[in-house]
């Protein structure tokens, strides 16, 4: 991996991790695009580690609510909401992994979900609204089951599904969103550290002071990015719903589905 492609990689990251057109897919198509094998072994944990580091911009954003130790039940939420997703990732491990490596299957997603999209705001119409801003641990536990939605359909967006559940709970869209950033955090730390560990554990020559100088680059570039989208979307939610993200979900799918028969990209 090369300075541009790890930065074009940060950026589209950054970019979509938040926003609910699935950074996943996003990242499975640049990287051919960019010229980049992400089937090694580091590669594979940059696009891990660089998550993390767009998920860290939850934490300086919301930082009074992060570091108030004191609220001991707001962490205990993000540990039960976290439960569902434990249990799948260990049940499903064979699954998930086809599912990712078929991109084919990712552009039917982000095409399913984006029709979904189309209609989701009339489903909830009054979410733009304040309902119920608290996210009690019921509330909590079945958010994180929504989250496993995104793990066994990679392309469907771990934001969506988390802020579409939130939703379906009575939680505005931006109280809704703003949980499923939190639920991130946790999330991501848990994921980066098992790449991490098994990177060092079974090819600790991929950690050199080249590749580690490149996974900081990215991780910075990654976590601005990301700090400009999560304000961006939060907005944009807000006032405008979801409809312009199904469109846009549909469009990539169909983009996809076509360079993958014109040969440009494999599935």
């Amino acid at each position: 991996m090369n300075t541009f492609q790890a930065i074009v990689t940060a950026i589209v990251e950054g970019l979509t991790e938040f926003i609910p057109i699935s950074s996943t897919a996003h990242m499975r198509f640049t990287g051919p695009l960019i010229g980049l094998d992400d089937s090694t072994a580091f590669v594979k944990m940059y696009e891990v580690v660089i998550q993390l580091a767009a998920i860290l911009a939850v934490v300086v954003l919301y930082r009074k609510k992060f570091l108030n130790f004191s609220n001991t039940s707001f962490y205990l939420k993000l540990i039960l909401a976290m439960v569902p997703a434990i249990i799948a990732g260990l049940l499903l491990k064979k699954h998930i992994d086809a599912a990712l490596d078929n991109l084919q299957v990712i552009a039917f997603v982000m095409i399913g979900g984006g029709i979904v999209f189309l209609f989701i705001d009339r489903v909830f119409k009054n979410a733009g609204n304040k309902q119920d801003t608290e996210v009690s641990y019921k509330k909590a536990f079945i958010i994180g089951c929504g989250q496993v939605l995104s793990i066994i359909f990679p392309g469907l967006s771990r934001s969506a599904a988390t802020i579409i559940t939130g939703m379906s709970q009575k939680l505005s869209r931006q109280d809704a969103a703003e949980f499923s950033f939190f639920l991130a955090v946790p999330t991501m730390f848990a994921a980066s550290v098992k790449s991490f560990w098994d990177v060092y554990k079974e090819q600790p020559e991929v950690l050199n002071s080249g590749n580690l100088s490149t996974l900081l680059i990215g991780s910075a570039v990654s976590f601005i990015v990301a700090l400009l989208a999560i304000k961006f979307f939060i907005g944009f939610l807000k006032k405008h719903g979801f409809f312009v993200w199904g469109v846009y979900r549909i469009i990539i799918g169909i983009l996809i589905l076509v360079l993958i028969a014109a040969g440009i990209i494999h599935n």
